[in-house]
């Protein structure tokens, strides 16, 4: 079983023996996550197990990334069958400290930016989503101090607005992202998936079945393909489209319409009120 940490003190400590182990630097990788755990997360975890000799997986629901009316207090917590998971792939270290020891005196009062782009899509529908999203990921860095940060790439702009981040600052961090982990009908995993009926969960196909639609129209065009996207989004009355767009995935700028070449696809909507994204690679000709 991996060793649960609860303070900051005790994370550090223990990493800083393992950084020590034998007389030589071992390399340290963290997978931070809000728990709920699946195979999407047992993923980042094996990236992990690659790129460093000891792995540590934080498990905090930050609640900076909340909005109001957002499902906080519903979000699912389980710590025991979190450790049980990550036991079962070998992770040596879980840091899952309280509230209290992550914010100690309440909320931070220095809180890190997200800058233009953290304003849109889902920055858009979540105002200040990214800037908790930016603080807690700076404070855990700093509490664990990793060679190897692991993040998904279903959260394309979250992992987009870490990146830079991490270059703006001069974090001491290598950023390592995970390609999307799905079930075998294409649903991207989620911890939110298990808010979905079972009827909602068919009905959430149509998030990845509208990218699917983009790319098979990508020789069209941008204009076309997008609207074959959404097309499919409007076609299931229990989804609420949110967008669905195409960005640079060096800027997040929106292509411009008749624009060639790659770009990424980003997709969000509401399935009887459960919020999922999604996202693919497309080349439009």
């Amino acid at each position: 079983m991996p060793d649960v940490l609860r303070t900051v003190s005790g994370v550090r400590d223990r990493l800083d023996a393992e950084r020590r182990d034998d007389g030589r630097q071992r390399r340290v990788a963290l997978v931070p996550t809000m728990g709920a755990l699946h195979d999407g997360h047992l993923a980042l975890v094996r990236r992990a197990q690659e790129s460093a000799e000891v792995v540590v997986v934080s498990v905090f629901v930050n609640p900076l990334q909340f909005g109001a009316g957002e499902d906080l207090d519903r979000y699912p917590r389980d710590l025991d069958a979190d450790v049980e998971r990550l036991a079962s792939v070998g992770v040596d270290v879980v840091f899952a400290p309280d509230l209290d020891e992550v914010y100690p005196g309440g909320p931070v009062s220095t809180r890190v930016t997200a800058g233009p782009v953290g304003s849109t899509l889902e920055g858009a529908a979540r105002p200040g989503h990214f800037d908790g999203v930016l603080t807690v990921v700076a404070k855990l860095l700093g509490m664990t101090r990793p060679h190897v940060v692991v993040f998904g790439e279903k959260d394309a702009q979250q992992l987009h607005l870490v990146r830079r981040m991490v270059a703006d600052l001069d974090i001491a961090v290598e950023v390592s992202a995970v390609p999307i982990v799905r079930e075998a009908d294409g649903l991207a995993l989620s911890s939110r998936n298990r808010y979905l009926s079972a009827e909602a969960r068919r009905s959430a196909l149509a998030l990845s079945a509208a990218l699917d639609a983009v790319g098979s129209a990508g020789e069209q065009g941008t204009d076309a393909a997008l609207a074959a996207g959404r097309a499919v989004l409007a076609a299931d009355p229990r989804v609420d489209p949110g967008y669905l767009v195409a960005v640079d995935p060096r800027t997040f700028a929106s292509v411009a319409a008749g624009q060639r070449g790659e770009a990424l696809v980003l997709v969000a909507a509401a399935v009887d009120g459960t919020r999922l994204i999604d996202n693919r690679t497309v080349t439009f000709d």
